[in-house]
C-alpha cells in the first residue's frame, strides 16, 4: 500500500458516507480504512452498502468479518468498523486514518470536527456547509487550502454546482447581480408522508417528498461569496424540493457587466468544461437530456446549452444539472487527495 495515498475514515455510513466509501474504491489515490456509525450493526452496513436503490448494486463483493469486526470488500480490502457516539472515542490512529470525511451532519463546526483530531485523525472534511470552518469547492478555490487549515468544509453539493459555473462566468464576462434556484432531489431529511417536519421549524418541510414539489431556503448561493469573495453579496437562491430520488439543476438568471451574446457564453463555458482546471468538474452538453441522464456522472455540474436563455446581451439564464449525491462524493475524495498532496 502506497504511503502516498489518502487513508480515510468515514463517519456516519448515510448516503453520502456510502458514496465516499464507493467514489473512494474508484479512486487510486485513497483508501478507506474505517467507518464509524454508532447507529448500523455490521451486517446491515455490509448490506446498505451492498445495495442502492439509485447508484445500483455494487460491483464487488461487500463481506463482514464479525472477529475484527470489519467490512471485507473484494475479498480483500478491510475496513475497520466502529460504533462510537463521541467522535474523539474513535481511533482513528490506530488504523492510520490520517482524513476523516464527518457526514453525519452533527459535528459541522471546527470546534466540533476537531473531536476527531483527538482520537488521531490529522484532518478532518465536512461533508456539509459549515458555520466557521473553511470552504473549499474543487476547481474554485481549493488551492488555497494550507498546512493550517484542521477542519475544512467540501460546501454543498448545490454550491459544488453553482461556485464552478459562476466563477467562469464572472471571470470572463462579470456578474452584477443573479438569483439561482435549484429544483432539487428529495433527501434523506424529508419525510415519504406528511408529518412534523425534522426541528419543527421548517413546516412545508414535513410535507409528503413523494407527493410534492416543496419550495425550500439553501445557503448554496450565498455560499459562493465565500468561496468566491468578489461574489459576496452579489448571489442569493431558493431550493424547490422535487420528488425524484436523485439529480438536481441549477438555474442561474443573472445580470452581467460585460455584453455579450448567448453563443459567446455558451462558447466559453464550452471552453472551460475543457480546460485542465475544470476537466471533470465542469461539463457541457447540447444534447436533449433530462434528469436520469446524469445518474452518477461524477461531474459536479454539466451546463445544458440547449436549456439556457438570453433575454439581451446582458440578462442570462444559464441551466446546469449535477447528481448530487455522486459528483459531491467524487468531489470530497478528490479535495482528500489534493490535501494529502500539500500535506507531503
Amino acid at each position: 500500500m502506497s504511503e502516498e495515498k489518502v487513508q480515510l475514515g468515514i463517519n456516519g455510513f448515510g448516503r453520502i458516507g456510502r458514496l465516499v466509501m464507493r467514489a473512494s474504491m474508484d479512486n487510486p489515490s485513497c483508501n478507506v480504512v474505517a467507518v464509524n456509525d454508532p447507529f448500523l450493526a455490521l451486517d446491515y452496513a455490509a448490506y446498505l452498502f451492498r445495495y442502492d436503490s439509485v447508484h445500483g448494486k455494487f460491483h464487488g463483493t461487500v463481506d463482514i468479518d464479525e472477529s475484527s469486526n470489519s467490512l471485507v470488500v473484494n475479498g480483500t480490502t478491510k475496513i475497520k468498523f466502529f460504533s462510537e457516539k463521541n467522535p474523539a472515542d474513535i481511533p482513528w490512529g490506530e488504523v492510520g486514518a490520517e482524513y476523516v470525511c464527518e457526514s453525519t451532519g452533527v459535528f459541522t463546526t471546527k470546534e466540533k470536527g476537531k473531536l476527531h483530531i483527538d482520537g488521531g485523525a490529522k484532518r478532518v472534511i465536512v461533508s456539509a456547509p459549515s458555520a466557521d470552518a473553511p470552504m473549499f469547492v474543487m476547481g474554485v478555490n481549493h488551492t488555497n487550502f494550507t498546512k493550517d487549515d484542521l477542519v475544512v468544509s467540501n460546501a454543498s453539493c448545490t454550491t459544488n454546482c453553482l461556485a464552478p459555473l459562476a466563477k467562469v462566468l464572472n471571470d470572463t464576462f462579470g456578474i452584477e447581480e443573479g438569483l439561482m434556484t435549484t429544483i432539487h432531489a428529495s433527501t434523506s431529511t424529508q419525510l415519504v408522508v406528511d408529518g412534523p417536519s425534522r426541528g419543527g421549524k421548517d413546516w412545508r418541510g414535513g410535507r409528503s417528498a413523494i407527493t410534492n414539489m416543496i419550495p425550500s431556503s439553501t445557503g448554496a448561493a450565498k455560499a459562493v461569496g465565500k468561496v468566491i469573495p468578489e461574489l459576496n453579496g452579489k448571489l442569493t437562491g431558493m431550493s424547490v424540493r422535487v420528488p425524484t430520488a436523485d439529480v438536481s439543476m441549477v438555474d442561474l438568471t443573472f445580470k452581467t457587466t460585460k455584453s455579450c451574446t448567448g453563443k459567446e457564453m455558451m462558447q466559453a463555458l464550452k471552453d472551460a468544461s475543457e480546460s485542465e482546471e475544470l476537466k471533470g468538474i465542469l461539463g457541457y452538453t447540447t444534447d436533449k437530456v433530462v434528469s436520469q441522464d446524469f445518474v452518477h456522472d461524477s461531474r459536479s455540474s454539466i451546463v445544458d446549452a440547449d436549456s439556457c436563455i438570453h433575454l439581451n446581451d446582458n440578462f442570462h439564464k444559464v441551466i446546469s444539472w449535477y447528481d448530487n449525491e455522486w459528483g459531491y462524493s467524487n468531489r470530497l475524495v478528490d479535495l482528500a487527495v489534493y490535501m494529502k498532496s500539500v500535506d507531503v
